[in-house]
């Protein structure tokens, strides 16, 4: 009897694991993936890239980091070596078609039986120039895109005051995190250059960009708004996981499906919430001397952690600010000029070479260009006012034969991939029961109520950050599995929650 083959599009992180899970359970996975390597976004970083959490975190349950590295942060390169040898290990380069892209997938059911169809896949070969198409039929399709790569999100701006109005160059930071370092170095070098954005790679782009060119060049970063980044995860010497990654820190928030004790238990132990909030802001105040640059957050570290965008602060980012290598400028909209760009409530342009947009990426266009069908693309976005519909963050409850893996973040998305991988991979093995349409869109306006209350305007990032263990009971629960990993009553409430905690069941 032929096995049902399953697409993956993309090999990265939640692609391989994809293969792998699919894999162990008898079904023939296809991994598609338009480049020439696999690793996804750690293909090709920025020079000083860093993992940002730390690595007992970021590490797959049956396949650890090698004893021999003793970094809690490994670099660009050690992650991608080590996903590497993932891959190598469960032999799974032999199922992933490299230089295939995915143009377009379209759901083809000629008995218009809800479980009888299946996903054609237009793949073009990007090794010839004439870029050949063909078509490939799955049985069931993973969709492993990313939200962190592919499609930039560029600012708009009004007409005649955006970058074509500048006489300097505008890139995004996709562009300059492509160029090979040295290419990169030069690029920068001796200009004047404006940075666009507070996250990662806004922050690592100025730390390089300062290096290069010191005082005499500052580099000026252009922020919207103030961020909780870390300086470390060891607030007042306390592992931050202690706070924030086990389950009595879970008990201090409403949680989706949350039953009546728990709900009680959520709203007396609010003043305990506040206060693990403050400890953490108070830590990072006095580590990075906010306050001195104007930079303290208006919003709270817990809802920084409930939007999944805490990034970790380059180590002597703040010593830059000080000697004046590394400009802060709040600008919650600006325009260009022909000579630089103008903050909005400011008459003279800040005067500037180079324009790096470090404004993100359009993770929810890429997934919706990937469907041919109008009908899909409006399914899968939902409505603009909620969180992307998927149940479990992985099934839309009216596309069939077909999951999505690693759109909503986590603190530790490789972590928050495998389980679901595996949750993937029972489904399909029959071992898990989908609820009807109308109990997964009920289930889906739970989880979409607690993003909007804890994450506000970041809601459409789809985080678990601070409900991660909540939310693998449910999948543990799903597949049969007990969901208290620890032994003992106290562990089980107080021990920080990670990945060799879900190593076998």
């Amino acid at each position: 009897m032929e096995t049902k083959k399953v697409g993956i599009v993309g090999a990265g992180i939640s692609g391989l694991l994809a293969c792998k899970y699919t894999l162990s359970k008898g079904f023939t996975p296809i991994v598609f993936e338009s480049r020439n390597d696999l690793g996804g976004v750690w293909i090709k970083t920025i020079q000083t890239t860093k993992l940002q959490s730390p690595k007992a975190f970021y590490q797959f349950s049956d396949f650890p980091w090698p004893d021999s590295l003793l970094q809690d942060f490994p670099d660009q390169q050690q992650v991608l070596d080590y996903i590497k040898s993932y891959a190598a290990h469960f032999d799974l380069v032999k199922h992933i078609k490299f230089h295939s892209k995915v143009l377009g997938v379209e759901y083809e059911n000629p008995s218009q039986s809800t479980s009888q169809g299946q996903w054609k896949l237009i793949v073009a070969d990007t090794k010839t120039s004439n870029s050949t198409e063909e078509n490939h039929y799955v049985d069931f399709l993973i969709l492993c895109v990313g939200r962190f790569s592919d499609v930039p999100n560029y600012p708009e701006f009004p007409p005649n005051k955006g970058p074509k109005a500048f006489q300097g160059k505008v890139i995004h930071s996709m562009d300059y995190a492509a160029m090979d370092h040295q290419t990169a170095f030069n690029f920068v070098k001796g200009k004047r250059v404006a940075i666009v954005g507070f996250q990662k790679s806004a922050l690592d782009i100025a730390m390089e960009c300062s290096a290069l060119n010191g005082v005499d060049n500052p580099c000026t970063v252009l922020y919207k708004t103030e961020h909780w980044n870390v300086p470390d995860h060891l607030p007042w010497g306390v592992p931050l996981a202690y706070f924030y990654l086990n389950r009595f820190s879970e008990l201090l928030v409403h949680k989706p499906g949350e039953g009546l004790l728990y709900s009680f238990l959520a709203t007396m132990l609010s003043p305990l919430r506040w206060a693990f909030s403050k400890f953490v802001e108070s830590d990072i105040k006095k580590k990075l001397n906010l306050e001195k640059h104007g930079m303290v957050p208006k919003h709270s570290f817990l809802q920084e952690i409930n939007s999944c965008s805490i990034s970790t602060m380059p180590e002597k980012f703040y010593d830059r600010v000080e000697q004046g290598s590394i400009k802060l400028k709040k600008a919650p909209t600006f325009t260009f000029t022909r000579n630089g760009v103008v903050v909005d409530g400011e008459s003279e342009p800040l005067e500037v070479d180079l324009v790096i947009l470090a404004t993100g990426y359009r993770g929810d266009k890429k997934l919706k260009d990937i469907f041919m069908s109008q009908y899909y693309q409006d399914l899968i976005l939902g409505s603009p006012t909620t969180t992307l519909p998927l149940y479990r963050e992985m099934i839309h409850p009216q596309i069939p034969q077909l999951a999505v893996i690693g759109f909503s973040e986590s603190i530790s998305n490789l972590y928050t991939s495998e389980i679901r991988c595996r949750w993937i991979g029972e489904l399909l093995d029959g071992k898990i029961k989908l609820p009807s349409t109308e109990e997964m869109e009920k289930d889906i306006s739970k989880w979409d109520k607690y993003m909007k209350k804890y994450s506000k305007q970041n809601y459409r990032r789809s985080c678990i950050g601070a409900v991660h263990i909540w939310y693998n009971d449910n999948l543990c629960r799903d597949m049969g599995w007990n969901p208290n990993r620890k032994n003992g009553f106290f562990a089980d409430l107080f021990e920080p929650y990670g990945p060799m905690d879900y190593v076998s069941f």
